[in-house]
């Protein structure tokens, strides 16, 4: 099936010290040119759109450029929030798209593997995302004090991508823009008109680069991978 990749690289940085994350260097690239090379040697993949802010656009065509990016269609602007910022993407894929795939421009080490394996899940249940199960016991916190313990073995970390159907996706964002509701990941959109979305099971280095350790994480495990 076709899928279009929206990568989303608009946040502002704020736990970088106002360094924007995607643009640091990682190995013999950055942040976005891995996770941009990710989604080119996927064959599913025909086309990819990134949305970050202006100032970023040149910066981030030049990487693309430099890391031999042939399916970079086009790089738009962000809105106030991430959810926002996704749907300028998504509005700028192919009209015959297929599936519409949401990554994070700060997870660079996901592999190829795990997108083509939810694009298949997507394709039968309708929205998959890459997660993996959480390790440690989790608490229920209210006002300091523990309040349940959810079984672990139902928890799962949630990644990107996060991969559906484009009818489902756009009936999704067609009822949040209605009901004025802001979510935090693209599931949510697909949960909220009661649609089902799988968990592929994918690996535990695909971290999203969040703070500076988080590129020194990022360089070991690039290390130990090559």
């Amino acid at each position: 099936m076709k899928i279009s990749v929206v990568i989303a690289c608009g946040g502002n940085s704020s736990r970088m010290g106002g360094v924007n994350k995607i643009l640091l260097p990682l190995g013999d690239s950055t942040v976005i040119g891995h996770t941009m090379l990710a989604f080119e040697r996927c064959e599913s993949v025909s086309e990819i759109v990134i949305v970050a802010r202006a100032a970023d656009i040149p910066a981030i065509q030049a990487e693309a450029e430099k890391a031999g990016i042939t399916k970079l269609k086009e790089c738009v602007t962000g809105g106030a929030t991430r959810q926002e910022s996704v749907f300028n993407g998504v509005r700028r894929i192919s009209a015959d798209t297929e599936l519409v795939a949401v990554h994070d421009g700060a997870r660079p080490l996901i592999r190829s593997e795990f997108i083509e394996r939810a694009a298949k899940d997507a394709s039968v249940f309708g929205g998959a995302a890459v997660g993996v199960p959480v390790k440690d016991t989790i608490k229920t916190v209210d006002d300091g004090l523990i309040i349940d313990t959810p079984p672990r073995n139902k928890l799962y970390i949630t990644q990107t991508p996060q991969i559906f159907k484009r009818r489902l996706y756009f009936e999704g964002v067609d009822f949040a823009l209605e009901h004025d509701l802001d979510f935090t990941d693209d599931c949510q959109l697909v949960e909220a008109i009661g649609g089902k979305v799988y968990m592929t099971e994918g690996d535990y280095t695909n971290i999203k680069i969040t703070t500076p350790e988080d590129i020194e994480l990022a360089e070991t495990l690039l290390r130990f991978r090559k």
